[in-house]
């Protein structure tokens, strides 16, 4: 059996990541989600691995508390450590019958720590905070906490909301700053755009000359996005290309090693295990590298160690010999493979994008004539990658009842550069799981759950590219 390329516990569900590197091996903890009813407690799990593709499932490491307990749910914060080696752990602690004035469940600022190297956490329940006047009682979570040494202090940040103002855009990350660790005082927001319904799971971290600020959008995108600055106090500027991922990939914090940085979040499950079932709460672990482009705008794509573990080439032909071109200026045409693909592989495709091209891209589990598939599809004209498949949702028995008016899988679409000429697409799918990656820039992650098996094929419409490269590998087995 081939080893999994996304982690998930073999019990449940990965939620909100908090991702910590000690001694060069990641400890990534995670809120632990088990879709049961009535729901039970979130604890934090921890699972580490040392190369990103093999991971060790430690199992609990933050036990949530009783049903009396403020932290029923011990949800999403951060991990830091003094200068004395102790492990200061923060925590979200939620209890839906802890309820506050305006009738929603209280949401608080715990605290643990830790002298024996994270093995066990000792809670300190008198060290917790809630939200001041100002803000919503109901909305005070995701603790990040960093060290400013222009101020030696240390500050956390808070997903928040304004008590007041129109209820979409209260959103705001709030901040406190202590000396110690142990006592925190109000301070000014550290960010207040005014945009979002909240800005959950704060991150900021310093790179190459920048300050980043990343956040998951609590609004009807749904999206991690980040913003860039040359201090942590702002102003705050808006890159290009802003987000992570696409609508799947979410709650994403990163952690560096060795001048590198990356990024760990959660693949979205669907309702049902279907393509047409709702996004889920949580789903598998996804770690995505982010490079730094030259004026400082992040790029993300596979890490080096992930591509690497692919590495028993499949054999697979399009056409007699390659470069293969498809030249259709009015028109549809697509190469696909003789051989249907594994379950899980790596494929790389390198396309020359002829001019004014309105789409290219690859047809995964595709029948064989390329009609039945799923499709990641460049879109120069654009600007863009989307993913799509085929047939789609068939909602009666006439012709019209497809939903053909749908450009796209909803959700799915992620802005990019397609100027002519050379680009490389790659793409790793693990069972229900897919992610493709334009140029080493740009990511988009998604579910497939009804096509299980197919070919693999490149096609062109109104335009013309030519396949220079197609490499497929996969993991050999256990």
């Amino acid at each position: 059996m081939k080893p999994a390329v996304f982690f998930q516990p073999s019990d449940g569900w990965v939620g909100d990541l908090i991702p910590y590197e000690k001694d060069g091996e990641f400890w990534l903890f995670y809120l632990h989600e088990v879709r049961e009813h009535p729901k039970p407690g979130t604890s934090w799990n921890l699972v580490t691995t040392k190369d990103l593709t093999q991971f060790e499932n430690h199992g609990v490491a933050l036990q949530h508390g009783s049903e009396t307990d403020l932290d029923f749910n011990a949800y999403t914060g951060s991990i830091v450590v003094d200068g004395a080696g102790t492990h200061h752990l923060f925590y979200t602690g939620h209890n839906p019958r802890n309820l506050g004035a305006d009738g929603a469940p209280l949401q608080l600022v715990m605290h643990a720590t830790s002298t024996d190297g994270m093995q066990t956490w000792t809670k300190h329940p008198e060290l917790t905070f809630g939200a001041p006047e100002g803000y919503e009682p109901g909305d005070w979570r995701d603790p990040f906490v960093f060290y400013d040494e222009t101020t030696a202090q240390w500050r956390m940040l808070l997903a928040a909301r304004h008590s007041a103002g129109p209820e979409r855009r209260r959103g705001v990350i709030a901040q406190c700053v202590s000396r110690d660790l142990m006592t925190w005082q109000h301070s000014e927001p550290f960010w207040a755009p005014r945009r979002y319904i909240t800005h959950e799971c704060p991150d900021v971290f310093a790179w190459g000359g920048w300050w980043y600020m990343v956040y998951s959008e609590f609004s009807e995108s749904f999206t991690t996005r980040y913003r860039m600055a040359k201090s942590p106090d702002g102003p705050w500027t808006v890159p290009h290309l802003d987000s992570i991922d696409g609508r799947a990939f979410y709650a994403s914090k990163s952690a560096a090693r060795d001048g590198r940085r990356f990024f760990f979040g959660w693949i979205a499950s669907k309702e049902g295990n279907s393509d047409d079932g709702p996004w889920q709460w949580a789903g598998t672990m996804s770690v995505l590298e982010a490079r730094q482009n030259p004026d400082g705008t992040l790029a993300f794509g596979f890490a080096d160690e992930l591509v690497d573990s692919f590495w028993d080439e499949v054999p697979v032909s399009l056409t007699n010999e390659l470069p293969a071109r498809l030249n259709v200026p009015d028109g549809y045409a697509a190469l696909v493979s003789a051989q249907d693909l594994p379950g899980q592989f790596y494929a790389k495709a390198v396309l020359d994008i002829g001019p004014n091209t309105t789409e290219c891209g690859l047809l995964l589990r595709s029948s064989a004539d390329g009609d039945r598939s799923y499709a990641v599809r460049l879109e120069p004209k654009r600007g863009r990658i989307v993913f799509d498949r085929w047939p789609r949702r068939i909602t009666g028995d006439a012709q019209w009842q497809v939903s053909g008016d749908v450009p796209f899988g909803i959700e799915l679409e992620r802005h990019c550069t397609l100027n002519p000429g050379e680009h490389t697409l790659e793409v790793i799918v693990d069972g229900d799981l897919c992610v493709a990656v334009v140029d080493g820039q740009v990511s988009l992650s998604t579910r497939i759950y009804d096509l299980p098996e197919g070919r693999i094929g490149v096609f062109a419409g109104e335009g013309s590219v030519t396949v220079s490269e197609l490499e497929i590998r996969q993991r050999t087995d256990n």
